[in-house]
């Protein structure tokens, strides 16, 4: 099996078209096959450079590494649609010298009349093939003249196109709905039906999956197949991906682009597996499996008719997932942009990264995606007991617990290590002893008065985690004050207040 990819570079690269090409990447990996990456950059003024490498640094992100195509060569090259101009310009002159094509000479105004008066005729609006029946020898005159043409295709009348759509079944369409459609601009530049077979075939693409959008494109692709002699590859028209109001995904749904996902801390085997779900199911009642058992279990026989709707819940569940078996050197790694973007962080020396790797982990297992870490994380750097203390309610329960919060000071002014969950254990006993209280009475104080927040992580991770960052010379993060300057600014900032 061959397949490709074949974006438009004028753009963010859609979570849809991400399916899509995760979609043909399975299959081809799956059967053994081949992968090829194809840029449709024909669109001169849209597409850019710019845009072409930043689609293809989301497929490497996405893991979705190709066999042959832009940036990684190939026999069938060139792989950019703006390489290929002479080769679409030769077999427009295949197609017109055996009369499957000709130049039409109808101006946009001609046109657009035209569509008009078959609308309010009731008829489906296509061209009337005004210029079907020009001779060649006229053409070639009008256009030695100076004016300029469009090449068409000449589509047979009175016929119905059947194929077997891999997912859809037997789809049929007469030519009669379908009209002459433009193969080459008066600019010279092919159309996309045009481009995309010859680059197909010439590629020996045997598969393609795509947008349902593209159904009503295959019957003219059909017939130039057939004009030329080709033989077509296998189509199979996926549904489109909706927002949950089954409307098509868009930017009023939120995130939409796969560099959005990204940016927000969402990792790329999640996104991944993910998208593996819209529209398919991996059977056996599974849905969180790596990429490479996606590709040995994916079959285009099961890939469902229905829209598939994007549920950011449901990504946020595989994201957590992934979070939580995440390496912990590369969760600091991913972490260290968004703890910068926070303010909480330059570079962090090697020390400060042995201390991430040990408390990241616990932050991110609780987080949707890595941008929620730093909030997370910010007990660490960001401490007020003065902020904590303007809340009257806040005030009135740390007052209430003011001998926890003063026998928590005088436990902490001994040398003690609370490097650990034993160590923190140890001295919440002593607090304990020493005041009565336990249960919510005991640790929601403790909580307020060395995290000054009302909840967060787990205190016997938490806690630790502020003795160790306080041990670290000033470097690449910002300074965490210890367990017991806290609980001594926090009883200074009650006795205040």
């Amino acid at each position: 099996m061959r397949l490709r990819f074949a974006p438009s570079p004028t753009g963010q690269m859609h979570v849809g078209n991400a399916r899509t090409a995760l979609f043909n990447w399975l299959l081809a990996r799956g059967s053994g096959g081949t992968f090829v990456f194809r840029v449709e950059d024909t669109d001169a003024e849209r597409s850019t450079r710019a845009s072409e490498e930043a689609i293809a640094d989301d497929l490497r992100w996405l893991g979705l590494t190709w066999d042959e195509g832009v940036g990684a060569g190939g026999e069938v090259g060139p792989y950019r649609q703006s390489e290929r101009l002479h080769i679409y310009r030769a077999h427009a002159v295949e197609l017109l010298a055996i009369g499957a094509a000709y130049q039409c000479f109808c101006s946009a105004a001609q046109l657009e009349a035209d569509r008009q008066e078959a609308l309010a005729a009731g008829r489906p609006p296509k061209y009337v093939g005004r210029c079907r029946d020009l001779g060649r020898a006229v053409a070639r005159r009008r256009i030695e003249d100076g004016e300029r043409a469009v090449i068409r295709l000449r589509v047979p009348a009175d016929r119905e196109i059947a194929f077997d759509d891999l997912v859809r079944g037997e789809v049929r369409v007469h030519t009669d709905v379908i009209g002459d459609p433009v193969l080459v601009r008066s600019d010279g530049t092919p159309a996309y039906n045009f481009a995309v077979v010859i680059d197909d075939a010439l590629m020996g693409i045997t598969h393609v999956i795509r947008g349902e959008d593209h159904i009503s494109n295959t019957p003219r692709q059909l017939l130039l197949y057939e004009a030329f002699g080709w033989r077509p590859p296998r189509f199979a028209h996926v549904a489109l991906v909706m927002g949950p109001d089954h409307a098509p995904l868009s930017k009023r749904h939120g995130a939409t682009s796969v560099a959005e996902f990204r940016a927000r801390g969402y990792l790329p085997e999640a996104l991944t597996n993910y998208l593996a779900l819209l529209g398919w199911s991996p059977g056996d009642g599974e849905e969180l499996l790596p990429i490479d058992e996606l590709a040995r279990r994916f079959s285009i026989d099961h890939v469902g008719h229905s829209a598939a709707i994007f549920d950011v819940d449901k990504l946020a569940w595989v994201n957590r997932h992934y979070l939580k078996v995440a390496d912990p050197a590369r969760l600091v790694s991913l972490c260290v942009p968004f703890l910068r973007d926070a303010g909480l962080a330059t570079e962090p020396s090697p020390d400060d990264v042995v201390f991430l790797e040990s408390i990241v982990p616990a932050a991110a297992a609780s987080v949707d995606r890595l941008d929620e870490v730093p909030a997370r994380l910010g007990f660490l750097f960001d401490f007020a007991p003065e902020r904590v203390l303007a809340d009257p309610v806040l005030r009135a329960e740390a007052a209430t617990a003011r001998p926890v919060i003063a026998a928590l000071a005088e436990a902490l002014t001994a040398d003690v290590h609370l490097l650990d969950r034993d160590a923190f254990r140890e001295l919440a006993g002593r607090v304990r002893a020493a005041t009565g209280q336990k249960g919510r009475a005991l640790f929601h104080p403790i909580r307020l008065a060395l995290t000054g927040e009302t909840e967060g992580m787990e205190l016997d991770l938490a806690v630790p985690a502020i003795d160790r960052g306080a041990r670290l010379r000033p470097a690449g993060l910002q300074p965490i004050p210890s367990a017991a300057e806290r609980a001594g600014r926090f009883l200074a900032a009650l006795d205040a207040s």
